[in-house]
């Protein structure tokens, strides 16, 4: 069977080069004999494939030297929870903020209120989480333990496109769609988490860039396995890693930097992103649900005058080989998602089909 282009939410796309260097070396790591997926965590080959994954990553995102990066397991999921055993430990208010712009905020809301007091400073749910909220830095309590966004929302498809002046309060981002597909000046957070399954590698291991200065703040209760400190203290081998997912991951980064890093991704998705909205834009049978300001890069949301219709294209696109384009059920209709990996003939392929579609249904 011939590749398609594969439009899914997460697991994602990944790129066809990684997988084929995975392929070749499935059974037999650099001579190692083995395949990473049996190879002890404490071989002195995976311990070179963690720290290649740290050095390549902080190479790619520019992380400064005072944050820590983590390679964890438990998914951005665990993170709602972690985040706030973490970070409201030590602070005096017990308390964080947060910007609700959709599901995934909403259920780091949910986690956050088990530990303390919950404050949503704004929320776009009026709209059905179509923008993202105006937030000056009045709007912030000086003494919160941190404030948290969602900087791309994968199931509504909007994205930050400037950060919030959090102050002196820590900023805090799930970012699990939109790492390394657009610069970020990490030095603005003081926290980022983000799965690894749309833009990183596969499922099974999550990435957590915090400064050090936050880590040993965590509440007395807090399981082992939660504490930053533990994963910091430990280089991330506190207990055995999702290796095989680490290890896509350095590929993963490899092939970034082999594209030019994350300016020229960036420039790559701005261009695949503007043919999908410029012809969602002109069509008269199409429509974007998103306000346009407020446009991911990562997750493009559309919808058809009808269930029926958005059905029959759906069922097209699958046989043609356009797959995982069916929109979340808060949104309905379609959703093209476009990561890092996708390349740009799978967009036009999907515009092309999209065109044709309406010329027979408009």
């Amino acid at each position: 069977m011939a590749r398609v282009f594969n439009f899914s939410a997460g697991p994602s796309v990944l790129p066809e080069e990684v997988l084929k260097i995975a392929a070749g070396e499935m059974l037999d790591y650099q001579g190692t004999g083995t395949s990473v997926m049996e190879m002890s965590h404490r071989s002195n080959a995976f311990i070179a494939i963690a720290k290649d994954a740290e050095t390549l990553l902080r190479e790619l995102m520019e992380i400064p030297e005072n944050y820590k990066v983590l390679f964890v397991q438990g998914g951005a999921s665990t993170q709602f929870a972690m985040t706030a055993l973490n970070l409201m430990g030590r602070s005096e208010s017990k308390t964080a903020e947060f910007v609700n712009t959709g599901m995934w905020s909403k259920k780091a809301i949910s986690e956050a209120k088990r530990f303390g007091e919950v404050k949503i400073i704004a929320t776009s749910e009026d709209k059905n989480f179509s923008y993202i909220p105006e937030l000056t830095k009045d709007m912030f309590d000086p003494k919160a333990s941190y404030v948290h966004i969602t900087a791309n929302n994968t199931i509504f498809g909007t994205r930050y496109r400037e950060l919030p002046d959090t102050g002196d309060v820590p900023l805090v981002t799930d970012m699990s769609s939109s790492i390394l597909s657009e610069r970020y000046d990490v030095t603005k957070f003081g926290l980022i988490y983000a799965g690894a399954q749309k833009n990183m590698g596969p499922a099974g291991v999550t990435t957590v860039i915090i400064r050090e200065d936050l880590i040993g703040r965590e509440f007395d209760i807090t399981p082992t396995m939660l504490k930053y400190k533990i994963h910091a203290e430990n280089e991330s081998m506190y207990n055995t890693p999702p290796c095989y997912s680490l290890y896509i991951m350095k590929l993963v980064f490899d092939w970034l930097k082999n594209k030019g890093g994350v300016a020229a991704i960036q420039k790559i998705n701005e261009d695949k992103a503007a043919i999908l909205y410029d012809f969602l834009d002109k069509s008269k049978l199409f429509k974007g649900t998103v306000e346009p300001k407020f446009r991911s890069l990562m997750n493009v949301p559309f919808v058809l005058p009808s269930e029926d219709l958005n059905g029959a294209f759906i069922k097209q696109a699958t046989a043609v080989g356009l797959i995982n384009l069916k929109g979340h059920k808060s949104v309905g209709g379609m959703r093209a998602s476009i990561y890092n990996a996708m390349p740009v003939d799978g967009v036009k392929k999907l515009v092309e089909f999209m065109k044709e579609f309406e010329s027979k249904n408009g």
